[in-house]
């Protein structure tokens, strides 16, 4: 305990978003799983509307971003930002405690708000309009919050890559989430809306859950490898890639729309030629690796992270193939999209959040983790269920697109899929069988003795 009144990391709050991450993934999974079970007649609420399918896919996607990977983005920013800069953050007893409560207040308005019907018709906005002013002032609060240490340190010194990713997360969110909920909504209707809507979609991916995830990637590989990033120079080439090429992509989701068409090409291009700089963040990482390629055996945190990034690899080589306006033509409005989805938003950032929350949980708790067995059943049922999801809903989609694109009549390609969704509800049960496992292991861990405790019971002393 005393350890954690004299860090620099605040341990509670470190703690309490951690805590709060997994128990919205549950949530989030088993909404998942419902949604899936639709799809092959076995969904337990047909006439609730409250409980709509569509609903609960709102939830899902929602609960997902807002719950699962803010709340563990939180904790990784409170515990590696102190650690980066030697300073604590901007005000940890009110600041701190304010922001965390209002996200899980946000988090659960949210939900309620879309459950009843208030959905905004934006797609990954459809956050109530009551809600977005809320959620507009807590990422400024949260900008002031990190953004304080990273000053203070940047006065003085050339600030690491991690921290260029940080800073910059944290800004262009707020920008990002204003245009997204605010402009198609009242400002631009019709087609010039579904341009911004689509600048949204991509953005709140690719200009906050991106550079803050790789940002914490580039703090926590160092340290569970015991070795500095391979390469300083290719972080910032990635850095500027990111920052000049993402923001041009969003149209990409509406290829063949009555978009004109130079915007159509250059979010085609851009997407292809931020593949560059994915390279660099995937070599980064892959190079830092090189050497110790024992430790994706022996530690459950790094195979997490680097088993999440070789999802990254084949998610954007996905990505720079499929916005191709050829591919469109079979891929668009089927299964191949949502399985992409799922790869990048689960599969990558998600494996990471978990691989630093099997880092920090046991560090905190000052415990071995309580099972390794546990640890192994959570990550090969997570990572084999997400693969076998993928890869169904992979080949679901170009079944769909080719039935489409063939004109044969609609319910032929209903009919073909069944089989796939019912692989992709039996992969989501494995999934989120995984995720109950690597909670609970968590919560027993949170439960053991320290070995500090148990040192001094030993020796008779304090340890």
């Amino acid at each position: 305990m005393a350890e954690e009144k004299n860090s620099i990391v605040n341990y509670a709050l470190v703690k309490f978003h951690i805590g709060f991450s997994m128990l919205y993934l549950i949530i989030v999974m088993l909404g998942g799983l419902l949604y899936a079970l639709q799809f092959i007649g076995l969904y337990p609420f047909p006439n609730i509307e409250f409980l709509s399918p569509g609903r609960i896919r709102m939830l899902h996607t929602n609960g997902a971003v807002y719950g699962f990977i803010i709340n563990g983005f939180m904790a990784g920013l409170y515990w590696a930002v102190p650690r980066m800069t030697g300073y604590r953050v901007w005000n940890e007893k009110y600041v701190g405690w304010f922001l965390a409560i209002a996200l899980q207040v946000a988090v659960l308005a949210t939900a309620g708000g879309l459950l009843l019907g208030f959905a905004q018709a934006i797609e990954w906005g459809e956050t109530p309009i009551f809600i977005d002013p809320a959620i507009v002032a807590w990422l400024f609060v949260a900008l002031g919050q990190f953004i304080v240490p990273i000053y203070k340190y940047a006065k003085d010194k050339p600030l690491y890559a991690a921290n260029w990713y940080i800073t910059a997360g944290l800004i262009w969110i707020i920008m990002v989430y204003i245009m997204g909920n605010y402009v198609p909504q009242f400002f631009i209707p019709g087609v010039a809306g579904a341009a911004v809507t689509g600048t949204w979609i991509h953005d709140a991916v690719g200009l906050y859950v991106t550079p803050i995830g790789w940002g914490l990637m580039y703090y926590f590989v160092p340290i569970l490898l015991k070795k500095p990033i391979w390469s300083h120079s290719l972080s910032l080439l990635g850095f500027w890639g990111l920052a000049f090429f993402y923001p041009l992509q969003g149209v990409h989701h509406y290829l063949w729309s009555p978009i004109p068409m130079y915007a159509q090409y250059a979010a085609v291009l851009s997407t292809v030629v931020l593949e560059l700089a994915v390279i660099t963040v995937i070599v980064n990482f892959l190079m830092t690796l090189r050497g110790n390629a024992e430790a994706m055996r022996t530690s459950i945190p790094v195979r997490w992270m680097f088993v999440g990034t070789i999802n990254y690899a084949i998610t954007c080589l996905q990505c720079a193939f499929h916005v191709l306006l050829t591919t469109q033509k079979v891929i668009h409005f089927t299964d191949w999209v949502v399985g992409h989805a799922h790869l990048i938003m689960y599969g990558t950032f998600g494996f990471w959040i978990m691989g630093f929350f099997s880092y920090l949980w046991p560090k905190m708790k000052k415990a071995e983790a309580y099972s390794r067995s546990l640890d192994e059943w959570a990550f090969w049922l997570v990572v084999l269920g997400q693969a076998t999801m993928w890869v169904d809903l992979i080949s679901a989609g170009l079944m769909q697109g080719f039935n489409w694109w063939g004109l044969s009549p609609f319910i032929d390609s209903v009919n073909f899929s069944i089989p796939f969704w019912a692989v992709r509800a039996v992969s989501g049960l494995a999934m989120a069988a995984g995720v109950i496992l690597f909670t609970y292991n968590m919560y027993m861990t949170g439960r053991k003795q320290p070995v500090s405790s148990l040192r001094a019971q030993t020796t008779g002393g304090a340890a």
